[in-house]
């Protein structure tokens, strides 16, 4: 069995897939004008007879050097294998008789001997080779000598020319075959210096677009080497003399060569075409070209020799048209247009191709060609001109078609198509080959082909037979496969799928078949899922000495063990120890600047591949700058250059400049400025005296590196202060004073030795003198100063070097004092029951004595105005106004009450006086909610509630509006309905309500103004138990059953205290009432508790699980909770003679007292126990 792979031709993200089966043979399938290479298995060969057919051949066009011998190839296959012979200037080469023609055994290649007389195997030459089937020729071989002629002799006549005129010195090599190469030198073998004003023509003429005084000299040589002889032809020096007595003026532009305005140039399709345009003029003009009515190819053109020369590659009809070229200076330009012809020797469209016919089959050869002129096309056959041959109806020829029409077996021959213009010829060669075979499948059996999934899967099935064999597939030995939708059967038989899934895995036969026969082979195809990086590394930046990790997670196919392996740069990892390579993983340690670079994961299976990279950057901090310098030095700056350290992949954001002032601050480095990461030098600004020492520091991502070395010291010189003390203030502390302060001058500002500071002060718009003082502090107290008195003051620098600059005037306010007035005409204006508003009249600003911040207004609730009596304790309460203000409102006051306001001015000192105080009241509001609201003696359709009237009334109250509505069962509301009641009435009962029924209420209380708040409750109504269809089975209610379950677990053990207190014949308390009591089956309860003598269970005063407590959130502790009787109206709870409870749940939030219970009958149920027992 052979497995084939199909794996990508492309190992990267991109996949394209190749067949890896090898060389593979290739067989066009078409009746008529397709192709049938013969294969070349052995196994097939055998017997199959093929026609002659060239195989490797020597150029048309063959120089030779007349020192080595001439080797003209010319090979060929066949069966059975040609016999070659050749033809010189169309008459045969007698290879056996001429000594010095020999041919290479086995093949047709001719070499000959040239001996003295090389002339003599000049000519054109060309090979046949023939079998018993037909002959195939060669192309016409042209064999030249090469040639190096020496130059002729001359006499060559000085040239003098006038300074700035143009000039031409004629090259004029001799002939060569193939044409030697143009260059000018000296006597010393130096190269002439070429450039805009002096260039070398294509001819090798030497121009000069105006001459100058240095180029005079005597040794201007052409120099012509001649390739294949290897040889170099030097022509007689040519004597430039230029004369400058006379200077010729500046001139417009005009062409040496071509001459005149236009020209012509002839070009054969796929040659390159070259133009070329020299001017002349002074100064020395520019040569510009373009392409009249179309753009220049850019791909294909190029400028060389300064411009002077177009050249355009691999010219097509396209490129024909006019080139004009323009030569400019300052004083005009010239034009030339070069008019471009392109005409092309044949070239094929369709080269005639090989044939392999059954008998009676028919074939077309066809031979389409090409070029300008449009070719003429002749037919051989074997050699032969086609009109030369004998007449046979089954060949038709139309120009470049033959047309074999049924063939018969011994008809094989070779075709030759020769298609000829002016400029060159094709020669093709094309076998048909008459055969009678039956099919063959040249694919080797049961091959298994592994493809990936989504990916195109070829499925080879290349067969030989004469006639063609047909070819079908087949999938799993029964589904027949037929082109279209996801399938593909080629002419060759291969069956592709264009996207192969995994329901395409199985087994596939192909069968070839012809009227000779029937073949068939069968293949395999296994579908693979895609080996994918689900997880790709990512890029890396890490600093040294940390560690790095890339991820490589892998989903591949079950089937397939892929393997992951690691680059660096695309080569092995280091061997180091740091490396760590994890199921899904890389993790570098310790990384350093070496482990920079790209890292690929590749997962790799016999099918496919995935790889992904990401990019290693090893970061660090940079390294401290060097070689800082001081230059540039005045007394208040100075120029710092540094050199930048190394970045560590980080460029440098900003370097930080830093300086010691070792006279005031020794040890400390201050910050003075920062300057972009791409500079290296800062102008710094200085200050006098100070003792300067600099470092600089470089900051990147990372962050800071270490400071430099400190610069050299430099002092400057002391001086008068720069500026004056900051933040001068004046401000009164006390009354009668004023405190003047300011911000001292560093040591760095003080400039020079002995600072201290001038104060001077007077007050505002009295016109009084400066009064100052000279302190060595920050601060100034001033005494005896009128209270909040405007003064200026100014505070001044100065030094043993001279004063600061004049210092700016500030105003500052000596002392306050409390003011003196209070405000006057006080009224209040109540715009609603919670809101009203103060009016006052300001007081002067003269008894304020300091600056006004405001008034306050204090007020206090006295009482309400249905109060008889002032409440006591009542807080007064202050809002404060600031500025200058006369009106405020006071919110959130009470309605329906009785408040006093008065109102007190202040300053920054204090609060002055009070104002006469001003009484007023709030209008009536809406009221609070009722105190609380609770539903008591539930009955079958009828509710009482009881509500406490509202806290706070806010007015009179005028009533109350109580709602209420039922909830059913899902917690959904019902109607709504709506009762009025008299603001006297503290309990209402509704009546005509539903029984056993939830209903939410709502009540709220009123005045004038409106209702105010709900307050609401919930209760049910009691349970119905008169009729059959309102009966619920209690028995079968979960609660119920826990119930019961745990008083007779109490009764059981109670029973067996019983027990046990009776076998040692001591009484106890339930004994006592036993005895007490002659009927056994009655056993009343306490009446306070419900309970069996003494014992009590501490658990029966908590509320069911799930029942409501009581609306006011007590239980009571004088009524058993565990009592049913409590949940069915009383006594009339009773138990079926099942023992089932009849009635029902009545949800009360509050226990009625017994009523009723005169039966002898015991209605409790730990009595229905008791008969149980």
């Amino acid at each position: 069995m052979i497995i084939v792979t199909l794996k990508p031709r492309n190992m990267g993200r991109n996949r394209k897939w190749l067949p890896g089966l090898g060389p593979v043979l290739l067989i066009l399938l078409s009746h008529m004008t397709s192709g049938l290479e013969v294969p070349l298995d052995p196994k097939v060969l055998d017997g199959l007879p093929q026609p002659p057919t060239i195989t490797l051949q020597s150029p048309k066009d063959y120089i030779f050097d007349p020192r080595e011998n001439i080797v003209i190839h010319c090979e060929a296959k066949g069966k059975p294998h040609p016999s070659f012979s050749w033809t010189r200037n169309g008459t045969h080469l007698d290879v056996d008789t001429d000594h010095k023609v020999l041919m290479k055994p086995g093949a047709g290649t001719l070499v000959i001997d040239i001996g003295e007389k090389a002339e003599a195997s000049e000519g054109t030459y060309q090979c046949r080779a023939q079998n018993e089937h037909g002959a195939a020729l060669s192309n016409n071989f042209v064999i030249r000598q090469s040639r190096s002629p020496l130059w002729s002799k001359e006499i060559i006549e000085p040239v003098i020319v006038q300074t700035g005129t143009p000039l031409v010195l004629p090259c004029r090599p001799p002939a060569g075959l193939p044409p030697p190469v143009i260059f000018w030198m000296d006597n010393n073998f130096q190269r002439l210096t070429l450039d805009n004003r002096v260039s070398q023509a294509l001819n090798g003429d030497l121009y000069f677009s105006n001459v100058v005084a240095e180029d005079t000299r005597s040794d201007y040589i052409c120099y012509a080497r001649f390739p294949h002889t290897q040889t170099i032809q030097q022509k007689q020096p040519i004597s430039v003399t230029v004369l400058d007595s006379r200077s010729e003026g500046e001139r417009r532009p005009g062409f040496m060569f071509p001459v005149g305005t236009t020209s012509t140039k002839m070009v054969l399709r796929g040659q390159t075409l070259e133009l070329e345009c020299i001017a002349e003029g002074l100064p020395t003009p520019d040569v510009s070209w373009q392409k009249d009515e179309g753009e220049l190819p850019s791909s294909r053109t190029s400028f060389s020799r300064f411009k002077k020369t177009l050249r355009i590659s691999d010219v097509n009809e396209d490129d024909a048209g006019d080139y004009r070229c323009t030569a400019t200076n300052k004083l005009g330009s010239a034009h030339h247009i070069i008019k471009v012809d392109v005409k092309a020797a044949p070239f094929w469209v369709s080269a005639p191709r090989n044939l392999i016919l059954a008998p009676n089959e028919t074939g077309i050869l066809t031979c389409r060609v090409n070029g300008e002129p449009k070719p003429d096309i002749r037919w051989f056959v074997n050699g032969v001109p086609l009109e030369n041959t004998r007449k046979d109806h089954r060949r038709e020829v139309h120009d470049d078609t033959v047309i074999l029409n049924n063939v018969l077996t011994g008809t094989s021959a070779v075709y030759q198509c020769n298609a000829s213009n002016e400029f060159g010829y094709l020669l093709a060669n094309a076998f048909v080959n008459v055969l009678a075979e039956p099919p063959r499948v040249l694919t080797p059996p049961n091959q298994v082909y592994r493809v990936i999934t989504n990916n195109p899967a070829l499925l080879d099935c290349f067969s030989f037979g004469s006639p063609i064999p047909n070819i079908t597939w087949f999938k799993d030995f029964q589904i027949s496969i037929r082109s279209g939708d996801s399938y593909v059967i080629h002419k060759n038989g291969t069956l592709e799928i264009n996207v192969a899934q995994p329901r395409h895995s199985g087994n596939y036969t192909c069968i070839a078949t012809n009227n000779l026969g029937r073949k068939e082979n069968q293949v395999s195809l296994e579908v693979k899922e895609p080996t994918r990086i689900l997880k790709q590394p990512e890029y890396r930046v890490v600093q040294r000495g940390m560690s790095a990790m890339f991820e490589c997670k892998v989903k591949h196919d079950r089937s397939l063990n892929p393997t992951v392996t690691w680059l660096k740069d695309d080569r092995e990892l280091p061997h180091d120890n740091r490396f760590v390579m994890g199921k899904e993983s890389l993790t570098i340690s310790d990384v350093t600047e070496e482990d920079e670079g790209t890292y690929t994961c590749i997962a790799n299976t016999i099918l496919d591949q995935d790889s992904a990279s990401a990019k290693l950057t090893v970061v660090e901090k940079p390294d401290p700058p060097t070689d800082l310098e001081l230059t540039d030095q005045t007394e208040r700056s100075v120029q710092l250059t540094w050199t930048p350290g190394d970045e560590h992949n980080s460029p440098t954001q900003n370097f930080l400049i830093q300086y010691e002032d070792s006279l005031h601050q020794p040890g400390v480095w201050v910050n003075l400025t920062d300057v972009p990461g791409s500079s290296t030098t800062a102008r710094l600004q200085l200050s006098p005296y100070v003792y300067y020492s600099f470092r600089v520091q470089a900051r990147n991502e990372v962050g800071y590196s270490e400071a430099s070395g400190p610069s050299r010291q430099y002092r400057t010189n002391p001086a008068a202060p720069d500026e004056n003390p900051s933040n001068v203030r004046g401000i009164g502390t006390e009354p009668g004073n004023l405190v003047i302060s300011w911000t001292p001058l560093t040591g760095l500002q003080s400039n020079g030795p002995g600072l201290e500071y001038k104060v001077q002060w007077r007050q505002k718009d009295l016109e009084e003198d400066w009064t100052s003082k000279n302190v060595a502090d920050s601060q100034l107290v001033v005494s005896g100063t009128p209270i909040y008195a405007l003064y200026e003051i100014k505070v001044q620098a100065f030094n043993n070097y001279g004063n600061g600059p004049e210092p700016e005037v500030v105003t500052g306010y000596s002392g306050e004092g409390l003011p003196l007035s209070a405000p006057d005409t006080v009224q209040v204006m109540v715009h609603n029951s919670t809101l009203a508003e103060v009016h006052w009249e300001p007081v002067s600003l003269s008894s304020v004595q300091g600056k006004l911040q405001g008034y306050k207004v204090y007020y206090r609730r006295e009482r309400g105005l249905q109060e008889t009596e002032e409440e006591g304790d009542q807080q007064e309460q202050n809002l404060t106004f600031s500025g200058n203000r006369s009106e405020g409102m006071l919110p959130g006051l009470h309605p329906y009450s009785l408040y006093v306001v008065f109102i007190k001015v202040f300053n920054n000192k204090g609060e002055g006086p009070p104002s006469s105080s001003k009484t007023f009241e709030t209008p009536e509001g809406v009221p609070g909610p009722p105190a609380f609201l609770k539903a008591i003696n539930p009955g079958l359709d009828s509710l009482t509630l009881s509500w406490g009237p509202p806290r706070r009334s806010n007015g009179r109250l005028t009533g109350y509006t109580l709602r209420y509505q039922p909830v059913n069962s899902t917690n959904e509301l019902g109607p709504l309905s709506v009762v009025t009641l008299e603001a006297n009435e503290t309990m209402f009962t509704l009546g005509s309500l539903n029984p056993s029924v939830l209903y939410k209420f709502y009540l709220s209380a009123k005045t004038i103004k409106g209702p105010g708040p709900n307050v609401t409750e919930e209760a049910y109504t009691a349970m119905d138990i008169t009729g059959p269809n309102r009966q619920i089975d209690i028995a079968t209610q979960g609660w119920f059953i826990g119930l019961m379950c745990a008083i007779a677990l109490l009764i059981l053990v109670l029973l067996i205290v019983c027990f046990i207190k009776r076998n040692k014949g001591g009484k106890y308390p339930v004994k006592e009432k036993e005895d007490a009591h002659q009927d056994p089956e009655i056993q009343p309860m306490k009446e306070d508790d419900g309970t069996f003598g003494e014992y009590s269970d501490t658990e029966d005063h908590k509320p069911l699980k799930g029942s409501r407590t009581p609306s006011n959130g007590t239980v009571r502790r004088d009524e058993s909770d565990d009592s049913l009787v409590d949940y069915g109206e009383g006594g009339d709870g009773q138990f079926n003679e099942d023992g089932s409870f009849i009635g029902q749940y009545s949800g009360k939030k509050e226990k009625d007292t017994h009523e009723g219970n005169e039966s002898s009958e015991a209605p409790s149920p730990v009595n229905a126990m008791n008969s149980f027992v």
